[in-house]
């Protein structure tokens, strides 16, 4: 069966609540768990036939064959000719990962012993800067080099324990100067994130950042370090080699903070609390390899998402963490996501016959409560939603407050379930003492439409090895989807031509270069900025 055939199953579904009164065992049998990691997706019109079918896909697009490849250090990113190896940042017991021949584990465990080196250092005051040990660090990067790390960072806040770490990516300078104006420049450690060691916006505020220490006390030639592996470039910004940290071409940005990019969250939480993150995601990795499809919670989720997505004809997907820590998740999953399988052309160059990624875009609750679920529970469009909660918080003196949490996150999902009937609002609009057209017309407001879709993630605490097993869980998730729509999940053309477009644009926007050969719009914009600039 083939995507297109799956759509006659979708004309035949049942609600969620008649699947779950035909099925009382229906939150076991349409779950799937590894160690005390549960994903419940029973809230889903995906019956037994379906989800037959839906793993029938597996198969028929070898995904046993690509996943393995994948691992094994085989150039799966076939556009790029590349390996596509973030598993083996993690491989802290694993065997040897080959890529042309050469096991690339020795100097990934080398580098990540260096890390943990430099990072104890920085923490233990025994590495400092001009002023005295380390109080703050800054991470200058963008796109992986950035939501990665930063997510991690406010993600395990409970084990912060080193200097501050503050993030800065967007080239804007209200960015960089917001973050800098409360710093002290002897005191603060810079890391600059970018593999080529070119991007425009992580120079520029690096640049930026090394003249602002220099004026200030501080010493550049001490108090930087690079995530890099161009090191005549490293070198040439004055960052001394001992402290540069490289990765190879087959480790994808949004797939790096697992190594050297996640340096900043190790000098956070230590090495230890680093090393838990990386097993967890470990953990994942030996699930994804070894459980049989339906059971395999990678495989599941992703098959959920491709039933919402290309069979379904849902074009949106809510990311909703009930855990403020988690407040960068969503947007880190988007990226994940949408830079991910936002394609339109199969592997082979031909066009994709089916729809691609969704978009991706959330919120934590209870805050997104009071900001969109309006429009997820009563608007036109059908939107999926996945929850994710904890069992407990970490802050045990304030444990109703996470029950309430709970109860919310609970009540959201059984809610879009549910829904509310008109004979249901009727009844809630007379018990307040409407009668005829008027309580008709308030009725008809408070009908909730329900059968509306949702899948759960539970978890005990959110601890660095759970989150490392959540954040391989959605990695794979993506890699499972690519597989099955036949697309490279693992390249980004759709970046570069504005990157292009901007560069061609800087002498123009400097007032060098005339708008000659540019469409009228673009013209007129420049002329106007150039007007109103204020230099």
């Amino acid at each position: 069966m083939k995507l297109d055939d799956l759509k006659s199953l979708s004309g035949e579904t049942k609600t969620i609540l008649q699947l779950f009164d035909q099925h009382p065992d229906r939150a076991q049998a349409f779950s799937a768990s590894t160690g005390d990691l549960l994903f419940d997706y029973s809230k889903t019109q995906i019956d037994a036939d379906i989800r037959t079918a839906l793993i029938g896909l597996c198969d028929q697009s070898n995904l046993a064959d690509r996943r393995d490849a994948m691992f094994s250090g085989a150039k799966i990113n076939e556009t790029e000719g590349r390996a596509v190896l973030h598993t083996a940042l993690r491989n802290l017991d694993g065997g040897p990962v080959e890529v042309d021949g050469l096991d690339v584990m020795p100097d990934v465990l080398d580098t990540l012993q260096r890390m943990r080196v430099f990072a104890e250092e920085v923490r233990g005051g025994t590495y400092a800067g001009a002023g005295g040990s380390f109080t703050d660090v800054v991470n200058i990067g963008i796109g992986g080099s950035d939501l990665g790390p930063v997510m991690a960072t406010h993600a395990l806040s409970p084990y912060h324990d080193g200097p501050r770490v503050h993030y800065v990516s967007n080239v804007d300078g209200a960015h960089i100067a917001d973050i800098l104006r409360q710093l002290d420049p002897t005191r603060t450690l810079v890391i600059v994130a970018s593999k080529t060691f070119t991007t425009i916006e992580t120079m520029t505020n690096a640049r930026t950042a090394r003249a602002w220490m220099s004026e200030g006390g501080g010493d550049p030639a001490r108090q930087f370090a690079a995530v890099s592996s161009a090191m005549d470039k490293t070198r040439a910004f004055g960052i001394p080699e001992e402290r540069v940290f490289g990765f190879a071409d087959w480790v994808g940005g949004r797939y790096s903070v697992w190594g050297p990019v996640g340096l900043p969250v190790m000098i956070a939480v230590g090495s230890n609390a680093f090393d838990a993150f990386l097993r967890g995601a470990q953990s994942m990795d030996v699930h994804f390899r070894a459980a049989e499809w339906i059971e395999n919670m990678p495989v599941m989720l992703a098959l959920v998402g491709i039933w919402h997505r290309q069979v379904q004809g849902q074009a949106s997907r809510a990311v909703l963490p009930y855990d403020q820590r988690l407040l960068r998740l969503p947007a880190y999953f988007q990226q994940l996501e949408m830079e991910s399988n936002g394609k339109s052309v199969a592997m082979d160059g031909s066009t994709l016959d089916v729809p691609s990624g969704p978009v991706v875009w959330g919120e934590p609750g209870t805050n997104g409560q009071h900001a969109f679920y309006q429009l997820i529970h009563q608007g036109t469009d059908v939107i999926p939603c996945e929850f994710m909660v904890a069992a407990q918080g970490h802050e045990p003196e304030l444990a109703h407050h996470h029950r309430l949490l709970l109860s919310n996150c609970l009540a959201q999902s059984e809610a879009l379930m549910r829904g509310r009937s008109l004979e249901e609002a009727r009844s809630r609009m007379a018990a307040k003492g409407l009668d005829g057209a008027e309580l008709e017309r308030q009725a008809r407001h408070r009908v909730f439409p329900g059968n509306r879709p949702s899948t759960t993630l539970i978890y005990p605490q959110l601890t660095p090895f759970v989150l490392g097993q959540i954040i391989a869980l959605y990695e794979h998730r993506v890699f499972v989807e690519g597989v099955l729509l036949g697309i490279n999940s693992f390249d980004q053309w759709g970046v570069e031509l504005g990157k292009e477009l901007a560069t061609s644009l800087g002498p123009i926007v400097d007032g060098e270069e005339d708008t000659a050969g540019k469409d009228g719009s673009t013209a007129a914009l420049v002329e106007y900025a150039l007007r109103h600039r204020a230099e």
